[in-house]
């Protein structure tokens, strides 16, 4: 008999900021997640998702997208449906860069950041980027699959100095 847990199911990721002070140059932080392969679970991600994109099978969209945090509370939300990913994934990374367009800029320059990861009603993660203050990019949370019990997620924040190219490419990577 299988076990009871049905793990992480359905889950939304949200991020927060304040808009730059008046004259400024806007501040334009982006969720991101990465898909990888059950054969490579730490290798380079199948497909990413970010604004302007989403999965290819519509499982994990960017529903909501900011360019200056200019809003009410959340300004960006992507929605990762975890029981519908094919086994073929086993791994599923979800992270924030900062654009770097008009200077470099990081966590710690930005007021009020904020992340939070939900499922339901249940707040899985909450987070501001204090501990990241000097990072211009961070992955926030890593989703594995347990075999028969579904998934799990695991808050994994660790910071990056890239911009959002190079950090796409290196958030996923295992940590040593």
């Amino acid at each position: 008999m299988g076990g009871l847990n049905k793990g992480v199911g359905k889950v939304e990721v949200t991020l927060k900021w304040d808009p730059a002070p008046i004259g400024a140059p806007a501040h334009d932080l982006d969720i991101i997640a990465g898909v990888y392969g059950a054969e490579d679970p730490f290798g380079a991600p199948v497909f990413l998702v970010h604004f302007g994109s989403r999965s290819p099978d519509g499982t994990i969209t960017l529903h909501r997208d900011s360019r200056t945090g200019q809003g009410f509370g959340y300004d960006e939300a992507m929605t990762v449906e975890l029981e519908r990913l094919s086994p073929a994934y086993a791994r599923v990374v979800v992270g924030v860069a900062i654009q770097q367009g008009g200077g470099r800029r990081t966590f710690g320059d930005i007021a009020n950041t904020g992340v939070l990861v939900r499922e339901g009603h249940r707040d899985l993660l909450a987070d501001d980027f204090a501990e990241l203050a000097h990072a211009t990019a961070a992955t926030v949370v890593e989703f594995t699959r347990d075999g028969a019990d579904g998934w799990e997620y695991h808050p994994i924040a660790r910071g990056f100095d890239a911009d959002p190219q190079e950090f796409a490419a290196l958030m996923g990577a295992q940590r040593v």
